[in-house]
């Protein structure tokens, strides 16, 4: 029998993805089902049902369209579970490209500043006032420009003077990192508002209370077309973890897809942040939990890794809102609480290939 090697994963096979991908978007679906009935007051499985196909297709008692049952399943429950969804997705399918992308095992969708970009638009927004012209969505709005923007500015400087490689981006990604949080630190500390800090602490802690419609639909189109198109590019990806001069030989150049997978990342990431804050370890746990299972070839990765953080996320909602009685625990703390944990252990007890030259 041949003996795995460390790049395959515990699971080998197409068979073994191949259901493990239908398993997990059944379970999906279930999770979603399941989940809208749990809350500060459980819903019978029966009354979501009939909501969702009166909603839906108009069938059944039309009282399943009014009333508390309905506002609770339709506009507060499944909203938010369907952006936890989105977001899960797009956050772990991000994760799996920063590491390909930066060659780095340890890389998060926060890696190259995006998180302190976001912070700074967020933080302008909620003690200056800054982007008032977006009315409600001001914070969400100046947190995807401030993470866009950093980067472009991150891939900007990693071009200077020559072609932007791993190590450039990284050190670019930090050094931007930096300057972003020191000038939202110099701006909480002159506005003098202690509301606004609270605010701000609050966001950067992560939710999906203000979940709507609106949201679910971008947040789910932009998850699934990002998700879609790098799983057209997994040979690329898999090319990235070699290394350029062995792609090069190969009769691909690298340099443009890297800042090409960037900028798409960005804007999925931008979009998660503008519908919930700051959410940790998502986009860096998943990916490794489900590599040291199937091993390392992105054709198999990216769509295990975008149902399972879809799934990962839609538990840790629920969790949220059912662990403290009377209250609801940010989701970012809770992720932080699991994530950890979980991530120290795969990295003490785990050891599998990360890809390319040496795993």
């Amino acid at each position: 029998m041949a003996k795995r090697t460390e790049n395959e994963g515990l699971l080998r096979g197409a068979p073994a993805w191949v259901t493990a991908l239908v398993l997990l978007l059944a379970g999906l679906v279930l999770s979603l089902l399941v989940a809208v009935t749990i809350g500060s007051t459980d819903i019978p499985l029966t009354d979501v049902y009939h909501v969702i196909l009166y909603q839906l297709f108009g069938i059944g008692d039309p009282a399943y369209g009014e009333g508390n049952l309905f506002r609770a399943v339709w506009y507060l429950r499944l909203p938010r579970l369907l952006l936890a969804a989105g977001i899960g997705m797009a956050l772990a399918v991000c994760g799996v490209i920063m590491q390909a992308v930066v060659k780095n095992p340890l890389a998060d969708p926060y890696v190259l500043g995006i998180s302190s970009g976001a912070s700074l638009g967020a933080t302008l927004a909620i003690m200056v006032g800054v982007g008032a012209v977006f009315g409600g969505n001001a914070v969400g709005v100046m947190a995807f420009i401030g993470a866009f923007a950093v980067s472009l500015l991150v891939v900007g400087l990693a071009n200077v003077g020559s072609r932007a490689s791993s190590v450039k981006l990284l050190l670019a990604g930090m050094a931007v990192s930096s300057v972003c949080s020191a000038f939202s630190n110099f701006i909480v500390y002159t506005a003098n508002d202690r509301e606004g800090m609270q605010t701000v602490t609050y966001w950067m802690m992560g939710s999906l209370a203000g979940a709507t419609w609106e949201q679910d639909a971008a947040v789910l189109l932009v998850a699934l077309l990002g998700a879609g198109f790098f799983w057209t590019q997994h040979r690329n990806l898999n090319l990235m973890l070699l290394g350029d001069e062995s792609a090069i030989t190969l009769g691909t150049d690298l340099h443009r897809w890297r800042q090409l997978y960037l900028l798409v990342s960005a804007a999925m990431v931008g979009f998660a942040v503008y519908a919930a804050g700051m959410i940790g370890f998502v986009g860096l746990v998943v990916p490794h939990v489900v590599r040291m299972l199937f091993g390392t070839d992105h054709k198999k990765l990216i769509p295990l890794c975008a149902l399972s953080g879809a799934v990962f996320l839609v538990w840790a909602d629920v969790a949220c809102r059912v662990l403290i009685k009377g209250t609801e625990l940010p989701i970012g703390i809770l992720t932080s609480m699991i994530g950890a944990p979980c991530f120290i252990y795969l990295m003490v007890r785990k050891k599998y290939g990360f890809g390319g030259e040496g795993g």
